[in-house]
């Protein structure tokens, strides 16, 4: 194989490394900032939503969701998953005073 052709393979190698790593790290920062495991959802009711996510550190979040009008508070992690709160409902959360 000729030299510039050695060349060019080069380059193309390299170049695609750097796309699939500029790829890999953006997975990274939406992960880190909560974004990644977004699903289209139907347009029928939806009986499950996502109320507040919070990071906690690098590996857990506080999530509160709903299902059916009740809220849970849930702390997720690499480890799994702990149910802190459950059975809230909205008539139960005071509204904000101001």
């Amino acid at each position: 194989m000729e030299p510039e052709g050695l060349g060019q393979i080069i380059k193309l190698i390299a170049a695609l490394l750097f796309v699939l790593g500029l790829m890999g790290g953006l997975a990274l920062a939406l992960r880190r900032l909560g974004l990644s495991g977004a699903l289209p959802v139907s347009p029928q009711k939806k009986r499950l939503r996502l109320i507040e996510a919070l990071p906690l550190d690098g590996r857990r979040r506080l999530v509160l969701i709903e299902r059916d009008e009740v809220q849970h508070l849930v702390i997720l992690g690499a480890n799994g998953e702990t149910v802190v709160e459950t059975g809230i409902r909205k008539q139960d959360i005071l509204p904000d005073e101001g």
